[in-house]
């Protein structure tokens, strides 16, 4: 399932560095880490809508948290 979020997440942000990981090891609490230069001059909600919206579906279902850490390639 991490790989598979991975993948919408960089189809939606070409470009992209994505890393899905479940540090908690449950499949449930997981932590997106993403790198995109498409984030300059967006707020941090946008920023994490971007992430998020592709990956919608997940977050309702089997995805009980999302930790997610945005960053601006530089």
């Amino acid at each position: 399932m991490l790989e598979a979020l991975k993948n919408k997440i960089e189809e939606a942000l070409p470009g992209a560095t994505v890393q899905v990981l479940d540090p908690m090891q449950d499949g449930e609490h997981l932590q997106a880490i993403v790198i995109y230069e498409g984030f300059e001059g967006k707020t941090l909600i946008e920023q994490h809508r971007m992430v998020t919206d592709p990956i919608k579906d997940e977050l309702k279902g089997p995805v009980h948290a999302l930790a997610i850490k945005t960053k601006v390639r530089e």
